[in-house]
């Protein structure tokens, strides 16, 4: 894909149906797959990223969705792991303070140490749907709305990640 525009032609891609892997060739395809496959969730939600990419995650297009899954879905979950927290956190990253707001939907981690040289990105989807960037710094990758097989590797690397990770305590609402 060479722009959005092009992009926009998938619009009938489906989440668990479609089984097409899409270039994300610019910053606009990837914005576009990302809201695409969010908006078409229905429970649960994994993102892996290094410092929450504000371009991606920071959005009021992304933060809408992710509160309307929330809003549709009591049951939906949402867990991030961010393998450098400092960066959002002191950004102000709009998507930790909605966190804050839905902590019993959305849960936030600092990822374990000893993952830090992991260097790809990615946003799982109902555990079929994916958007993946190999490279963690970039916003290129590919997008696949129904690749269960890729899905679960990045779900079971996730688990694992999440399972060895503890809860950062600037994530969490501070009641005073």
């Amino acid at each position: 894909m060479k722009n959005e525009e092009n992009f926009r032609r998938f619009v009938e891609l489906r989440l668990g149906i479609s089984d097409m892997e899409i270039e994300l060739l610019a910053r606009s395809d990837t914005l576009y797959a990302t809201d695409l496959l969010l908006e078409q969730t229905q429970d649960t939600v994994e993102i892996f990223s290094r410092e929450l990419d504000p371009a991606l995650y920071d959005r009021q297009a992304f933060l809408d969705a992710v509160q309307q899954l929330c809003l549709r879905n009591r049951k939906a979950r949402i867990r991030i792991l961010v393998q450098d927290p400092q960066p959002p956190i002191k950004r102000s990253h709009r998507l930790i303070e909605l966190s804050r707001r839905l902590s019993s939907s959305i849960e936030i981690r600092p990822s374990n140490p000893d993952y830090q040289r992991y260097n790809e990105a990615f946003m799982i989807a109902d555990e079929c749907g994916l958007v993946h960037r190999p490279l963690a710094d970039l916003l290129e990758g590919t997008a696949n709305f129904y690749n269960p097989v890729e899905a679960r590797r990045k779900l079971d690397f996730f688990t694992e990640v999440w399972d060895r990770s503890e809860p950062h305590t600037e994530f969490r609402r501070l009641h005073l």
